[in-house]
């Protein structure tokens, strides 16, 4: 399979503005633009196929560890070191909402499908929901039952998936009310769904990605041969769910297989800590996000994946 699949391990542009770490880069929902945060308290808006920024968000008071924008474009979230969600118009910059209430740094942002709910999830061991269409800025739902830091949140169309470093994935029906609690037994610092909805991915601070089954919890693979172990970062599948993405603390980014957990693909993508990976959700095609301050996409290619910067890249 791996053959016939080219991955994407060409550079096809860097994306620099930021000062200092980029905390998260994520595709908007049909992949023509992205968005990143980090350390320099800003927001950033780029074409990535074109190396273009095109603007910048700036109110929040510390780093800003997570963005994510409305199906439609219209609107962003954004949470990080200053407590604080913020609901934004992406077209005029301006901040339409501030959401107060987590008691620590927000790990965490997600719209839900409808764009009219925010959730989030931080060091206070609480995830919690906003309404978008209110003008209260209490949440709409608190839910407490972690044990430590809640570092990463996924929403379907009736749940809220998240994982936490007390070593637990929680899946909460909103309709009925149930928690189903699965124990991964490591510090979980990052969680995605697979395409299809059937799979949870979970990065832990192990060095490994676990792939569980949505409904039964059961541990279907692990996957290795990055290292993660004091940082928080991505992990990702392809748009086809065949391959797992996740970034390593060396600056590689690693292509598992999602059936047998063979590394297919690992290449030298940033100078340090790669703390994000974002797939495109038609093309073959990723960007990633660095410690280094870079935001780099990567096409397929060349010689094929996997020896992109082999060559110095003399805009580096």
């Amino acid at each position: 399979m791996s053959g016939e699949v080219q991955l994407p391990g060409k550079e096809a542009n860097v994306l620099k503005g930021h000062e200092g770490a980029v905390l998260a880069a994520r595709f908007n929902a049909d992949g023509n633009y992205c968005l990143s945060c980090g350390k320099d308290r800003t927001i950033r808006l780029w074409n990535p196929h074109r190396g273009i920024h095109i603007k910048t968000y700036k109110s929040h008071g510390r780093e800003v560890r997570d963005v994510h924008c409305t199906p439609d474009n219209s609107k962003l979230c954004s949470c990080g070191g200053d407590r604080q969600i913020f609901y934004w118009d992406v077209s005029t910059g301006r901040v339409i909402r501030k959401f107060r209430g987590h008691d620590s740094e927000v790990n965490a942002v997600k719209f839900n499908e409808y764009a009219s709910v925010v959730v989030s999830a931080g060091y206070d061991r609480s995830v919690r929901a906003w309404d978008c269409r209110s003008h209260s800025t209490e949440p709409i739902q608190i839910i407490d039952t972690f044990l430590d830091s809640v570092m990463s949140v996924c929403l379907t169309k009736s749940e809220i998936i998240a994982g936490s470093v007390d070593g637990t994935i929680r899946t909460f029906d909103i309709r009925i009310g149930r928690e189903i609690c699965d124990d991964v037994g490591q510090p979980v610092n990052c969680i995605s769904l697979s395409n299809d909805g059937n799979c949870i991915l979970a990065s832990c601070l192990d060095s490994n990605l676990r792939l569980l089954d949505r409904s039964t919890g059961e541990l279907l693979q692990e996957y290795k041969g990055h290292t993660c172990k004091s940082f928080k970062m991505d992990c990702c599948l392809t748009n086809s769910d065949a391959h797992i993405i996740g970034g390593s603390e060396d600056g590689f980014v690693f292509f598992w297989d999602l059936v047998d957990a063979s590394v297919v693909s690992s290449f030298r993508a940033h100078t340090s800590v790669v703390t994000s990976v974002s797939y495109h959700p038609k093309d073959s095609c990723m960007i990633t996000a660095s410690v280094d301050g870079t935001i780099r996409e990567w096409q397929r290619g060349g010689a094929g994946p996997g020896i992109a910067l082999s060559v110095p890249d003399p805009r580096l």
